[in-house]
């Protein structure tokens, strides 16, 4: 049986894990980190860079580096929350046919084409770490993710080469890793806030069964929320010194948003930072430079009002559990956000002083749930059940453009409900089904996940007909909808697919180009390989001309493969078997050199054999310092 990987596909940086058979166990990167930065960069070459190596080069390739995708992926370029997304990065997002996209170089990417090149990196780092092929995997998802952006995660693994066997909850996995071991009952609340999204779910464990009860959140709350904080303040600040308005420059927000994020993390362990960049930019007078003291203190006032819009949604969590505050046994905290003290200072207050558990690693402790619900759905780990809900109400738009709920939020899943309509007017013989998800009371306020047509209604008077719709969520959250007209029987099936997520052909074509593009990386990597040879052989040639250049005859066909091979090596050829042709040639070459060497050498030994060992001080002087094939 293969093995299956659990991926918390994260904002700011994704994470991967296994089980074992007895524990989860995260699966580090081939750089060596058990945390990949969720970056993607394509460079004036061609190549593309994903992980550490595509944020070190962000600064001087703002436009080409893509970060925080996550934050549109599912999304219509017409949400609000797309237009705010748009303002706070360098590169460009675009409308594709609605949805939000990137636009690079005149190529449009899809949020899910860019996961899944993240996805990709550590698919292939774990295929390394096993020395087996990786095609399954558990993906986690910010428990307040719509359907939408549910879909848009799974497209995304599939592109990537990826079978995804469930779609879960960040928090919920985050309680599983948290309480595999626990044996008596206990009521968690899993205080989740990353890089970009905050989730807050009521769980009640026990017995190897993980209930939710409840969950809340904003997708679109978190560190880099904070960061953008900070970089506000600086242009500000500098704007303010200076008469000069860093931000239309796109070089120097990349350089703010490093600083920044850095400042963030240093104010976890220190009291005050100083932000020194530098040579920022530069008018008449000349260059100028930023340097600005952060203290805890105004960081912590900064984002005041995001921490305390946090404490509401466990207010609305625990509402929606039933539960008060009292009756929480252990606050899980999850998420690198976490480690700010002032975030651990509001949750420990709100909770009357409690403790909070943190003996978890909050950027890994998602990724080994995600392996745990692997191990389950692989029947490795035993005994275990786990119930999740739908994180937001589910319906139709009814007569008057209100919105009518099927499934209300709070539902366990997998769940299945139908409910009768009827048509709004005389003699209809069809009606459009619009599916909506949100708390809104009217249409037009919740998100619309798309509409089809039943048609084909025997006209009727108002009212008679009966429709039967039926609402299906799966286990991994994602919605079927089916409407029947109970008089005929005829019925219209599908998996809602809003403008945002891909048609299958987009889906397979996107494969196509992955794996094309894997095949051309591939062959890249081996032609550096071959170059580096080619490389250390000319080395060798030159080294060993330089060494015995008085006991050399003519060398000028050596020399000659040596000056071809180097400007074969500048030109950065990726012709693998010229390569390798060109370094079989001169290894030749330098052999038949050094062999020449060698019979000259024996010659003038046999000439002058008869003078005796006088002439033989040397030693180690005829020892020929040339490495040949």
């Amino acid at each position: 049986m293969g093995k299956v990987i659990g991926i918390d596909l994260g904002t700011t940086n994704s994470a991967m894990a296994y089980y074992d058979g007895k524990d989860a166990k995260i699966i580090p990167n081939k750089e060596g980190r058990n945390t990949t930065p969720s970056v993607v960069a394509f460079t004036d070459k061609g190549e593309v860079l994903v992980g550490e190596p595509a944020k070190r080069q962000a600064i001087t390739n703002p436009e080409r580096t893509i970060y925080s995708v996550k934050r549109i992926m599912g999304m219509m370029c017409n949400e609000p929350k797309a237009q705010e997304a748009k303002k706070h990065v360098q590169y460009k997002i675009v409308d594709k046919n609605g949805a939000c996209a990137v636009e690079v170089d005149g190529k449009i990417y899809t949020p899910q084409e860019i996961s899944a090149k993240i996805l990709m990196k550590l698919k292939k780092d774990a295929e390394e770490f096993f020395g087996e092929e990786v095609t399954e995997a558990v993906i986690t998802v910010p428990a307040y993710f719509n359907d939408s952006q549910r879909k848009a995660t799974q497209e995304a693994g599939k592109i990537a080469g990826l079978n995804v066997l469930r779609i879960i909850n960040e928090p919920t996995a985050a309680a599983l890793a948290y309480g595999l071991d626990k044996k008596g009952e206990e009521k968690i609340l899993v205080y989740d806030l990353g890089g970009g999204t905050f989730d807050v779910t009521v769980l009640e464990i026990g017995d190897g069964t993980f209930q939710v009860l409840a969950t809340d959140g904003n997708a679109f709350l978190g560190g880099d929320d904070f960061d953008q904080r900070i970089m506000e303040w600086l242009i500000n600040e500098f704007k303010a010194e200076t008469g000069i308005d860093l931000s239309n420059d796109k070089m120097a927000l990349q350089r703010l948003k490093d600083a920044a994020e850095n400042a963030k993390k240093e104010l976890s362990t220190k009291e005050e930072t100083e932000i020194n960049l530098p040579f920022i930019t530069a008018d008449a007078t000349g260059p100028k430079h930023l340097v600005k003291k952060l203290t805890r203190a105004k960081f912590e006032a900064m984002i005041d009002d995001l921490l305390q819009e946090t404490l509401k949604h466990i207010d609305t969590a625990l509402n929606d559990a039933g539960l008060n505050k009292n009756e929480i046994d252990e606050i899980v905290m999850v998420g690198g956000s976490t480690r700010i003290p002032k975030v651990q200072q509001l949750v420990s207050e709100y909770f009357n002083g409690k403790k909070l558990n943190k003996s978890v690693n909050p950027d890994e402790v998602v990724a080994l749930g995600a392996a745990i619900q692997a191990g389950v759905l692989k029947g490795e780990v035993k005994d275990v059940l786990l119930l999740d809900v739908t994180p937001l109400s589910l319906g139709i738009e009814t007569l008057g453009g209100v919105m009518t709920k099927i499934i209300e939020k709070g539902t366990t899943i997998p769940v299945r409900k139908s409910q009768i309509f009827s048509t709004a007017e005389d003699n209809q013989t069809a009606v459009t089904i619009h599916v909506l998800q949100g708390e809104a009371e009217l249409a037009k306020d919740n998100k619309s996940l798309g509409q089809f047509n039943l048609e084909g209604i025997p006209p009727a008077p108002r009212g008679v007909p009966q429709i039967e719709v039926t609402f299906d969520i799966d286990a991994n959250g994602v919605l079927h909808v089916s409407a029947k007209d109970k008089t005929t029987g005829k019925e219209q099936k599908i998996t809602i697919t809003g403008s945002s997520t891909l048609s299958e052909e987009e889906i397979q074509r996107m494969i196509k180009e992955a794996e094309e593009a894997n095949r051309k990386e591939k062959a890249r990597i081996e032609a550096i390989k071959a170059r580096n040879e080619l490389d250390a052989v000319a080395y060798q040639a030159e080294k060993f001309i330089k060494d015995n250049k008085d006991k050399l005859g003519d060398v000028s066909a050596l020399e000659a493969k040596i000056k071809e091979a180097k400007e074969l090596i500048e030109s950065q050829s990726e012709d693998k078997a010229k390569i390798e042709g060109l370094k079989a040639e001169l290894q030749a070459e330098l052999q038949k050199a050094a062999q020449n060497m060698a019979a000259s050498g024996q010659a003038q030994g046999g000439a002058q054999g008869q003078q005796g060992q006088q002439q033989n001080k040397g030693g180690d002087d005829d020892v020929i310092d040339a490495e040949v094939e």
